[in-house]
């Protein structure tokens, strides 16, 4: 486990701007999709960088196998999470460019938690565009064992019941598939309900932490230039459900309907211009 740590991978892309036009529709985006050249809006580099396998090399999960030859070490536990993570934007990625994405492994953890054993992998991805480092972004997930039927989930924490200004969002099964489909994420528990119920014990279809992470930086995005966004997930959010995503001041959550916390982020701003 502690050889994984240092471990890199290198991925090489054009930033094709179809994908970014794909993706600004499938969310809904009032106006107009940016154009050739144009700077992609914050965290729309998750279109990019595609992690190719063949079938055999696929987990039960749809993820890439772990252990062996593949990337992420074989840590003994069979479901994975997103967990959170910390983002840098040095300057805008820039659509129809070529741009290069480095992928380390920077920590490897094994704790215990309430529901069992836990792991936790963190990785560095750097993204390189015109020989210049554009985003570092630190990606926290998480590996769990099986649910345990006897054993009842751990209660979320409650969501801050004070914000400034929040909006409801809605996910549909299309929305998750077309979200998984641009950025080629196999993961069933995002499209496949039987897997999502009868493996991984889920009421339903779980909304992807990077969409969630996606709309709260668009959020963001509205009141600055971000220049840090720290993210850190607490509770899973289901396509059955209607949202909020709230904001106070630089912090931004999504409240579930129970009002649970979901999600919470935090922006740093870049200096106005004087």
């Amino acid at each position: 486990m502690e050889d994984a740590v240092g471990k890199s991978q290198v991925a090489t892309d054009v930033l094709d701007p179809t994908r970014i036009v794909a993706l600004f529709l499938a969310l809904g985006l009032d106006g107009k999709p940016p154009g050739h050249y144009d700077p992609l809006p914050p965290y729309f580099h998750q279109v990019y960088f595609w992690d190719v396998h063949r079938p055999e090399e696929l987990g039960r999960d749809g993820h890439p196998h772990i252990g062996g030859d593949g990337f992420i070490p074989d840590l003994g536990l069979p479901r994975r999470m997103w967990a959170g993570g910390r983002l840098t934007f040095f300057g805008p990625l820039r659509q129809g460019l070529p741009a290069q994405k480095t992928s380390t492994i920077e920590k490897v953890q094994l704790k215990t938690g309430r529901s069992g054993p836990l792991a936790f992998v963190t990785l560095r991805h750097d993204i390189v565009e015109g020989g210049m480092l554009r985003v570092t972004e630190y990606e926290d997930l998480v590996y769990l064992p099986d649910p345990d039927p006897a054993r009842p989930r751990p209660p979320a924490p409650v969501a801050p019941e004070v914000w400034d200004d929040a909006i409801e969002l809605t996910f549909t099964p299309t929305l998750l598939f077309r979200y998984s489909a641009l950025t080629l994420n196999g993961h069933r528990i995002h499209y496949d309900r039987d897997y999502c119920q009868r493996v991984e014990g889920y009421p339903g279809l779980v909304v992807h932490g990077q969409l969630l992470a996606q709309f709260l930086m668009l959020r963001a995005n509205a009141h600055g230039t971000i220049r840090h966004f720290s993210l850190r997930a607490y509770a899973p959010v289901f396509d059955f459900e209607t949202v909020q995503l709230c904001r106070a001041g630089d912090r931004y959550w999504i409240r579930g309907e129970d009002g649970r916390l979901a999600v919470m982020g935090e922006a740093v701003f870049a200096p106005s211009p004087l």
